[in-house]
């Protein structure tokens, strides 16, 4: 009850964007960009990242990143990561200059609600020879409305860490855990048992409470923090998850676009030649928003007269 009414209120005071047909949107989370030693999970997908991210980029996407960006907890700094990762500090840099760049904080990278967090970090800009704000005066939201050609269609973006009480209001417990405790154990390969993401059980715990109020609330939701792609049917309850960057060998995306959403897979691949690639698979939808809208609408209806 308390984790609904924690959506709720977020959901009531989320920034308002509206979209239309023609628009082209990217949802990914949990990068948890890190410093690059071993305990740093977005390396190994750093360059399928930045594959799928710069595609993205020249097709005129926008990019909304869904919470836990950045490793936060298991490192001190912000500038540690940009140093190592620069080169995805640049082109989110691009988006972000072209009005295409919104972001969304997560547990691992709370710290970023404070007004001034990343207002006070720079980069180095090679291009430039100079260091430059680090995507100057960019507002980081705990959750987003897209609202879809019309008021009455909404798709609702959160993290979706609200959903566990171990991982929100324990946060900073949580923090010193992993900071102090399983960070050092993971690089023996001990996975941290307070992670949703790590564990089976907790997963479907915080699942079951975004799921439940997606349906009570006949809203679309697309979080990320479970790590564990979720893509309904438009006669289902329309709750989905973008997965995360952190998949073994692979990420995950939910693309909007033209009107459909689809779940993707970015991977390396080969051809037959033997050549390594960096390739895009399909693998849900891509499904019309409108069949989705319209099943919530019909449900509000039925629900409607079966209370007349």
């Amino acid at each position: 009850m308390v984790a609904k009414k924690r959506l709720t209120k977020i959901y009531k005071s989320s920034e308002k964007i509206f979209i239309d047909g023609g628009s082209k949107i990217i949802l990914m989370s949990d990068c948890h960009r890190g410093d690059a030693s071993h305990a740093d999970s977005f390396l190994n997908n750093q360059n399928i990242y930045f594959a799928a991210l710069e595609h993205y980029f020249w097709q005129n996407y926008t990019y909304i990143e869904l919470g836990d960006g950045d490793e936060l907890w298991e490192n001190h700094k912000l500038s540690q990561i940009i140093g190592v990762h620069k080169d995805v500090f640049w082109l989110l840099s691009d988006y972000y200059k072209q009005g295409r760049l919104y972001l969304i904080f997560g547990n691992h990278d709370i710290v970023k609600s404070k007004k001034n967090y990343i207002r006070n970090h720079s980069y180095f800009d090679m291009r430039a020879q100079k260091y430059i704000p680090l995507l100057d005066n960019i507002k980081v939201h705990e959750g987003l409305v897209l609202k879809y050609d019309n008021q009455s269609n909404e798709i609702f973006l959160i993290h979706g860490h609200q959903a566990d009480f171990f991982n929100s209001t324990l946060w900073r417990l949580s923090r010193f855990l992993v900071r102090y405790v399983w960070k050092p154990f993971e690089l023996f390969g001990v996975n941290d048992p307070t992670s949703a993401a790590k564990n089976y059980r907790r997963k479907e715990q915080i699942e079951k409470k975004l799921f439940s109020w997606a349906r009570e609330n006949r809203i679309m939701l697309i979080a990320g923090h479970t790590h564990r792609p979720v893509f309904p049917e438009p006669f289902d309850t329309a709750y989905f998850n973008d997965g995360s960057c952190v998949h073994p060998r692979c990420i995950t995306a939910i693309e909007i676009a033209c009107g459909n959403i689809a779940l993707v897979k970015w991977a390396q691949k080969t051809k037959v030649d033997g050549t390594l690639y960096i390739g895009r698979e399909v693998l849900a939808g891509p499904a019309k928003l409108s069949e989705y809208f319209a099943n919530m609408h019909f449900s509000v209806n039925r629900h409607n007269v079966n209370n007349m």
